[in-house]
C-alpha cells in the first residue's frame, strides 16, 4: 500500500510517497522532478525496502514560493527534510539519478550521518570533465532558448545529448508538463551544471558511495563524470544495465543491480 503525505520545507511543501517494507530507501528524481518517474522501479523494490519518493519543490504535487535560481544545496535540504519526515527512525539508503545524483552527493557531503549508502547514477557534474566549457555553453544555450519561448527546441537539445532519451522526429509533437520543463531550464539547469561536488567532504564521509553509469551511456557526457568522481574519491566505478533512463525504462534489471549495491556484503 502506498501512502501520500505532505512534507513542509522552507518556502514550500513536498508531496511524499512511501511504500514497501524494510530499511528506508530514498529515491531522488532528476529531470523535471517527478517522484512518479520511479514508480516502476519502486515496485521492484517494495519487497526489500521502504521506498520513499517525492516531487522536487515546485514540480508536480510540490510547491515553492521562492523566485530565482534554485541551488543544489536547497534541493539537498529538501531531501534531508523528506528523510526526517518519512524515515525518522535513523539513517537511510539513497539513490539519485542525473540531477538527483547531484542532490544526493550534496546531501552526503553535508549530512553523512543521515545516509548509509548513496548510489549516484550518472550525475551531470560537468565541472569534473576536461571539456566542461562546451557542455556549460550547451546548457546556457538551452536556457536561452527556453526563456525566449522556444521551449521545445531547448528540450530537444537537452534530450539529444542523453543516451536513449532523444525525442522522435514527429511534426507537431506535444510537450507534456511544459511548466515543469520551463522551471527546469529557467531556474534549475544552470544551478545543476554549475555544481561541483565537495570532494573533500565526500572523501571524509562515512557514507558508502557508489558512482555508477549505464553501459548504454558510454561516450555520452553523463557517463564520464561518474568515472571521474570514482577516481577522485578513490572508489570503484560500477557499470549498471541500460542507459541514462534505465531506472524508468528497464526497472526490473536496474532494480536487481541496485539491490546488489545496496545490500551489505556478509
Amino acid at each position: 500500500m502506498i501512502s501520500e503525505s505532505r512534507c513542509p520545507v522552507e518556502d514550500g511543501e513536498l508531496l511524499v510517497r512511501r511504500g514497501g517494507e524494510g530499511p528506508a530507501l530514498l529515491l531522488i528524481a532528476g529531470g523535471t522532478g517527478s517522484g512518479d518517474a520511479y514508480r516502476a522501479l519502486a515496485k521492484q523494490l517494495y519487497a526489500d525496502y521502504t521506498v520513499i519518493t517525492y516531487d522536487r519543490r515546485g514540480h508536480f504535487g510540490s510547491t515553492d514560493t521562492t523566485t530565482g535560481p534554485v541551488p543544489v544545496s536547497l534541493q539537498a535540504d529538501d531531501a534531508l527534510s523528506v528523510l526526517d519526515h518519512a524515515a525518522a527512525d535513523g539513517p537511510a539508503r539513497v539513490f539519485g539519478s542525473s540531477a538527483g545524483a547531484l542532490i544526493g552527493l550534496d546531501l552526503v557531503a553535508r549530512h553523512p550521518d543521515r545516509v548509509t549508502t548513496l548510489v549516484a547514477h550518472e550525475p551531470p557534474a560537468v565541472h569534473l570533465m576536461p571539456d566542461a566549457g562546451g557542455w556549460l555553453e550547451a546548457a546556457a544555450e538551452q536556457v536561452r532558448l527556453a526563456r525566449s519561448g522556444e521551449l521545445m527546441a531547448a528540450v530537444t537539445r537537452f534530450a539529444d545529448a542523453i543516451a536513449g532519451a532523444a525525442l522522435p522526429n514527429l511534426p507537431n509533437l506535444r510537450l507534456p508538463h511544459e511548466a515543469d520543463w520551463l522551471r527546469l531550464f529557467d531556474r534549475e539547469l544552470t544551478e545543476f551544471f554549475d555544481y561541483l561536488p565537495d570532494l573533500r567532504a565526500l572523501r571524509k564521509a562515512s557514507t558508502e558511495i557508489f558512482p555508477v553509469a549505464g553501459e548504454g551511456s558510454r561516450g555520452r557526457y553523463h557517463y564520464q563524470p561518474a568515472k571521474i568522481l570514482a577516481l577522485e574519491l578513490g572508489l570503484p566505478f560500477t557499470e549498471v544495465p541500460g542507459s541514462h533512463l534505465a531506472p524508468q525504462r528497464n526497472p526490473a534489471k536496474f532494480a536487481a543491480a541496485l539491490k546488489e549495491l545496496l545490500t551489505p556484503e556478509s
